[in-house]
């Protein structure tokens, strides 16, 4: 349980366990320059400006999703020139998912593609965002529209980080942790009952789901859409908090409208979707939204990358570990399945 290999454009493994300034250094050592991006917020409390490297150069950014826009996006490319980045030379990207994918993408654009690495330190970067190749930033029509799909050279996860977690993020991590459960691996929501005692089990099995289906469809062909399961209402409400809301949080309420929308189609029983509801709110997670905010939702749903010309699809449910893809799903039924989560 100590490393997870991915394959994708090139192959690379995720590295469990392990401590990430040793392997900061590594990393560094392998490299001419290190551009290393962390959000601004978390530069003093890791110790970034005492590394002694170096080779290394630290750039703080905005935290969470204001890191992921066109602007700041051209900040970073000016950071690179400016560094004098060649293809021999790397990025680094230290913090939550936002860091990852901001990381990600200025080294998928600079110079056609650079070498990259992740050091997650959020719960949720750790199983999800940091894993399998997805760069980004965001668009004002919706998240994550502007991206490219840009492996990283390897993912470093070190669970210490998780101890300077809130207990608000901790949770809305986990949300994508139920995830990976319900669409492929039931044991996982055994283990969240205890999480904080299970969770290094919990963090392999999470990243090995992803593992598992990213290396069958690195570029989203079909099989990697269920990975969304919950993330196309959970984007929309996220975009419409403008961001204020944990992305776990909005998850949440998505994973709980996709189980809700299986049943109003007839294929999931109303005891998996109770099972939703009951996981999510010992975590403290939010399973409503505003019943005012369906015609907004919808608007922005239609951007949504599974979108197909003006037909909505969504990741379903008909078992645990049996996920499907809704197509064709009428708006009376998305209307019905919302009046079980409006609040």
């Amino acid at each position: 349980m100590n490393s997870i290999k991915i394959k994708a454009e090139h192959d690379y493994v995720v590295h469990l366990d392990s401590n990430w300034r040793e392997s900061l250094r590594e990393i560094a050592q392998k490299h001419e320059k290190t551009l290393v991006l962390v959000p601004h917020d978390l530069f003093d409390l890791f110790g970034l400006d005492d590394l002694s490297i170096a080779s290394i150069k630290v750039v703080a950014t905005p935290s969470g999703e204001a890191a992921k826009t066109t602007a700041f996006l051209a900040e970073m490319w000016d950071e690179c020139g400016n560094y004098g980045l060649t293809r021999s030379d790397c990025i680094v990207g230290i913090g939550g998912g936002s860091t990852t994918d901001l990381a990600g993408f200025v080294a998928a654009t600079w110079l056609r593609g650079i070498s990259w690495y992740a050091i997650p330190t959020s719960l949720a970067g750790m199983v999800d965002a940091a894993i399998g190749g997805k760069t980004g930033i965001n668009s004002e029509y919706g998240k994550n529209l502007i991206g490219s799909f840009h492996s990283p050279q390897s993912v470093i996860v070190d669970t210490t980080f998780l101890s300077t977690l809130s207990e608000r993020d901790f949770n809305a991590g986990l949300a994508e942790v139920i995830k990976a459960g319900f669409i492929s691996d039931p044991k996982i929501l055994e283990l969240v009952s205890d999480p904080t005692e299970n969770i290094k089990e919990l963090i392999w099995r999470s990243i090995d789901v992803k593992a598992s289906v990213v290396s069958a469809d690195f570029k989203e062909g079909r099989l990697r859409e269920i990975l969304n399961y919950g993330h196309t209402l959970g984007h929309a409400v996220e975009k419409l908090e403008d961001y204020k809301l944990r992305h776990g949080e909005a998850v949440a309420i998505g994973l709980v409208f996709a189980a809700e929308l299986s049943n109003v189609i007839g294929k999931l029983d109303a005891q998996i979707v109770a099972q939703h509801r009951k996981l999510l709110l010992d975590l403290g997670l939010p399973i409503t939204y505003n019943a005012s905010a369906l015609p907004n939702l919808l608007e922005l749903m239609a951007g949504d990358k599974k979108s197909r010309g003006s037909l909505l699809r969504f990741i379903g449910l008909e078992d645990i570990a049996k996920p499907i893809w809704i197509e064709n799903v009428t708006n009376d039924q998305i209307t019905r399945a919302y009046e079980r989560i409006s609040s």
